[in-house]
């Protein structure tokens, strides 16, 4: 069900340049559009859209190395096909944070928007380990002093409606929101991948912060199947990987990530009436470095209170046949295992057991190492729909800095258990 299989990509050797290169420009190939950077150290987002207009189609644009590209504007570079990328520059995105948060270009979800929309079909992107895009994220850090889901405070880039595509070798910095979405979208990998979006007066969950690294995501998967991460680091404030509504066969393997809450599905039903869905999910083999969790579950309450993006509910739907498998743990600093269907706006309470929304056939297999505290699990299920089948085996863990053997497992309706047994409510 999880096979990836994504097709060779054979491309011609076609090439346009810079500001862009036009034919009678020295060093011109066809089909080739090698992006020359401003001179003046002005705007080049023009000279980037205008090199995916004429290289998009069964060509290639590259972005030389040593060399930075000032990107002021929103950029829409999407229907692209055959389509190689060699990115070995570093993408600047501006500091007006005024003309960003009046163009960023909606995604349609959670009133989320995005500063770069990229995508087609069968395309090779390649950052040779080099290629990094940096959001100027401090500067978004401190402008929203914490606020969630600021409206307008863009995504750093949407893979959107890309299929047979892949995506290797790319460094994301300070990214001015969630780093990636990919949205739409269908047989993507995405592998050797580095994300750093933290604050520079982060310190941790323990201890309050000013100006954190808040929704900072590492990436978002949505309305997308068969989508594979693979090797990535990422170090941030928020959700290393999440899996967001209508996400099936996601695969995340082989990674290491630091501090920020771990995998993450959901969260979901926070739109009234509507459906939505995760379903089929492996995270396996993953480092975890002072996380909030290994990974962890998130609905909203079956009652409405307030509206998207910081409020909601009201909405059903299923997460189920979800695996969190060998996992090695430093210092967790909540607990490895949680699940709450209490989503609601913020400040309100109650509404925990009025969620329809079904958790059914999820599994957290083999941790080893070491946790902040004496409890393994905390599952809040709502009592309109019991969890089910929740298996928690294979644990093998100490509490940092010695003492006892976690061993907690608090829990609430749920209604078969695998592998442990519920030691008191949540």
């Amino acid at each position: 069900m999880l096979a990836h299989l994504i097709p060779a990509l054979i491309l011609p050797l076609l090439v346009l340049s810079g500001h862009v290169l036009h034919t009678k420009d020295p060093g011109y190939v066809s089909g080739v559009c090698t992006v020359v950077p401003d001179s003046d150290g002005g705007d080049d987002s023009a000279a980037v859209i205008e090199a995916f207009q004429r290289c998009g189609h069964a060509g290639r644009v590259v972005f030389p190395p040593s060399q930075t590209f000032h990107i002021e504007q929103v950029m829409n570079t999407t229907g692209l096909s055959d389509c190689t990328v060699d990115l070995h520059g570093y993408l600047l995105w501006g500091t007006n944070i005024t003309n960003w948060l009046a163009t960023s270009l909606p995604l349609g979800y959670q009133n989320q928007s995005s500063a770069w929309f990229f995508g087609g079909e069968r395309l090779r992107v390649n950052g040779y380990g080099t290629g990094t895009l940096d959001g100027n994220g401090q500067l978004w850090y401190d402008f929203v002093q914490g606020q969630s889901n600021y409206p307008g405070r863009p995504h750093a880039i949407t893979i959107w409606k890309t299929r047979d595509s892949i995506f290797e070798g790319l460094r994301f910095v300070q990214s001015q929101m969630w780093t990636m979405t990919i949205a739409w979208s269908q047989n993507v990998l995405l592998q050797d991948i580095y994300v750093n979006s933290t604050s520079d007066n982060h310190v941790h969950w323990e201890r309050v912060h000013q100006n954190p690294a808040r929704n900072t995501d590492g990436a978002d998967t949505l309305a997308s199947d068969r989508i594979t991460f693979r090797r990535w680091t990422i170090d941030n404030g928020d959700d290393s990987i999440a899996c967001k509504a209508n996400s099936t066969n996601i695969l995340i393997e082989d990674c290491t990530f630091y501090r920020g809450l771990g995998v993450a599905m959901g969260s979901i039903g926070q739109y009234a009436g509507i459906y939505e869905y995760i379903d089929g999910v492996i995270a396996r083999n993953i480092e975890a470095i002072r996380t909030r969790y290994t990974g962890y579950i998130k609905t909203w309450t079956g009652v409405r209170q307030g509206f998207p993006p910081n409020g909601g509910g009201g909405g059903t739907g299923v997460v189920q046949n979800v695996v969190w498998q060998n996992w090695t743990l430093a210092n967790i600093t909540d607990y490895p295992v949680q699940v709450t269907q209490c989503t609601s706006f913020s400040g309100a309470t109650g509404g925990c057991d009025t969620s329809t929304l079904k958790i059914a056939n999820v599994s957290w297999v083999n941790m080893t190492g070491t946790t902040a505290s004496g409890t393994v699990a905390e599952i809040q299920c709502s009592g309109a729909a019991p969890c089910e089948n929740v298996a928690i085996e294979g644990v093998h863990l100490a509490e940092a800095g010695g003492g006892d053997v976690p061993a907690l497992y608090l829990c609430s309706n749920v209604a078969s258990s695998i592998g442990f047994n519920c030691t008191g409510s949540v």
